[in-house]
């Protein structure tokens, strides 16, 4: 081989690397992302910077094909099979009913789920030390955090005694979300005053219907549907003097009067780790499950003193945060 020869040769390696390199550094992975809107967007905030925290920018290495069902779960399969079609790499859902709905639609890509519900009594997956099959993700306390929300909003409302939830009877989550209501109510000596709906418009419908006298709270039970029309409720709710108690921080920084539970803002930036490794070629059958237990009270002063509450001394000395 001559000298001209070898240069050449040279050249062509060395474009031909720079060219392997551009296309490596050019990789923008596709994550797909299911959730019924509202309350959930603080968990895609948390996505992101968690994703960003560990070395992957949105737009740079990754971009989210979004799809909100607003408060649809009929929508959900439709948007899952869509995804998949278009071969997203992977697929983020938030919330039980959702993740079940996507596990229905789909056969081959990835799934990392964020559910309050148990993901083992869900079907999601065989154990949360060793998932099996294609889901895996995050589990955070909601379903089994209804008896002590109740008897906090008792002890900020100590008059109380009716309190309102609504549910759609269609979602299994909900349905056992309501049966725990009922359990943790009667030793409180509260009544629960239960409507079903089906829809956004059921609910929106159901709330502007609700007179006043029939209960004296909003109280969130566990279901995607009714949390995606959250600071409708809140808005309702006000303007009917009702106290609200749901379980999630944001929520209260939007008007509710309290929230106990996790940050969903914290759910998504604990999946982030999830997602960051399954595009990094890890298998996700053996990516254990965890659990986010860290919970924190909320309360809104501001409110409060809208609706004509005073929150006791000793809930707002334990709450986490106090807006005022």
């Amino acid at each position: 081989m001559n000298k001209k020869t070898v240069v050449a040769f040279l050249a062509t390696w060395a474009l031909a690397s720079v060219d392997l390199a551009q296309a490596q550094q050019a990789k923008v992975y596709r994550v797909g992302v299911i959730l019924e809107g509202g309350a959930f967007y603080a968990a895609v905030d948390g996505l992101k910077d968690g994703l960003k925290e560990l070395g992957f920018e949105e737009g740079k290495h990754f971009v989210l094909e979004m799809r909100d069902v607003q408060g649809d779960l009929k929508a959900v399969e439709e948007a899952a099979r869509g995804l998949e079609r278009e071969k997203v790499n992977l697929i983020y859902a938030l919330a039980t009913s959702v993740t079940t709905a996507v596990k229905r639609a789909t056969a081959e890509v990835p799934i990392v789920f964020a559910v309050g519900s148990d993901p083992v009594v869900a079907g999601l997956v065989e154990t949360f030390a060793k998932p099996g099959g294609r889901f895996t993700g995050v589990h955070y306390l909601s379903a089994d955090l209804t008896a002590k929300r109740l008897e906090i909003l008792k002890e900020i409302f100590p008059k109380l005694r009716k309190v309102v939830i609504f549910y759609n009877p269609g979602n299994r989550v909900a349905l056992e979300a309501a049966k725990s209501a009922r359990e943790a109510a009667s030793p409180l000596k509260v009544e629960i005053v239960e409507r079903q709906v089906a829809s956004v418009e059921e609910l929106r419908q159901g709330l502007m219907a609700l007179n006043p006298q029939e209960a004296d709270a909003y109280f969130y039970i566990n279901d995607a549907m009714v949390l995606s029309q959250a600071q409708f409720i809140i808005d309702t709710a006000r303007a009917k003097k009702l106290p609200t108690m749901f379980g999630e921080h944001s929520l209260v920084a939007q008007g509710a009067l309290a929230g106990y539970g996790v940050s969903y803002y914290e759910v998504g930036r604990l999946s982030a780790k999830y997602v960051q490794r399954i595009l990094a070629g890890a298998k996700h059958q053996n990516l254990p499950v965890e659990s986010l237990r860290r919970v924190g009270l909320d309360v809104n002063l501001i409110t409060a003193r809208d609706i004509g509450v005073a929150i006791p001394q000793a809930v707002r000395l334990r709450a986490d945060k106090v807006i005022q």
